[in-house]
């Protein structure tokens, strides 16, 4: 695909906060020893990410509003915006677990448009713009599975952390779905989850609750692949609200049904 000059802006960025966390991840697992010192190295690691991508895409477009964890900057143009998390999956980082991502997302009039997930670990770059389907890496078009049947599904979903107030619901979702699908994968990464149903490595994923900076460029990614992307129940939205549920046309009815069952 041809992308756009934000794409390029974009998947620049991301590779070169990509670099500079696998080169981090290397040093992890010889801090496992001490919990606090590998915390410590991993919140640097990530505040480095931050601050890396802020200059690479303020940079280019320096009139954009900018999103990520640590809290919103206006831009002057009120229309678009940078939507960011340099470290997407933390806990997997800081367990010394490969799969983690750079997530970068354009939104213009409160439409994502343009989306990177990058996962420096496997090399693998997912982007997609509005209209123009999801790829990965060079040029490969990636689309959501074939699958027809929730009972050869393998799923995605994410169990809150903590006590959050979601965590009983959540559990009741388990217990209705498990005996429905083949298996069920929690990765502690949302954004390369929706990346994993774009390219058919999922056959669904759901969630009750979310960061705006952890789903805004997965799901762009899984919907320009072929995916139904909607809100967990009636009114709300995935991006606002943070309640995905997410699956191929073939397969979203059924899996909406178990999920949507009444607390």
């Amino acid at each position: 695909m041809q992308g756009s000059a934000n794409l390029n802006i974009m998947i620049k960025a991301a590779r070169k906060a990509g670099r500079s966390l696998n080169k981090d991840f290397r040093e992890v697992e010889n801090l496992q020893s001490s919990a606090a010192n590998v915390a410590e190295f991993v919140a640097r690691t990530g505040k480095a990410a931050s601050q890396l991508l802020r200059d690479e895409l303020t940079g280019a477009r320096a009139t954009y509003g900018y999103l990520d964890p640590t809290g919103e900057t206006d831009g002057q143009d009120p229309t678009r915006r940078w939507i960011v998390n340099p470290l997407e999956g933390a806990a997997n980082f800081l367990h010394g677990q490969p799969h983690f991502s750079v997530s970068i997302a354009v939104e213009h009039k409160g439409q994502v448009v343009s989306a990177v997930v990058f996962d420096p670990a496997k090399d693998e770059m997912f982007y997609a713009e509005k209209g123009q389907g999801s790829w990965l890496n060079d040029n490969k078009r990636v689309r959501v599975s074939g699958r027809t049947r929730l009972v050869e599904s393998v799923l995605g979903h994410a169990v809150p952390f903590g006590a959050k107030r979601t965590l009983p619901a959540t559990l009741k979702d388990l217990a209705r779905i498990m005996p429905e699908c083949t298996g069920l994968r929690a990765s502690g990464s949302s954004a390369l989850d929706l990346a994993y149903v774009a390219s058919g490595r999922l056959d669904g994923f759901w969630q009750r609750e979310g960061a705006r900076t952890d789903l805004a460029a997965g799901l762009l990614i899984a919907s320009e692949a072929g995916a139904l992307v909607e809100g967990l129940r009636p009114g709300q939205m995935p991006l606002e609200d943070g309640a995905v549920l997410c699956a191929n046309n073939q397969m979203f009815a059924e899996l909406a049904k178990v999920i949507r069952t009444t607390d």
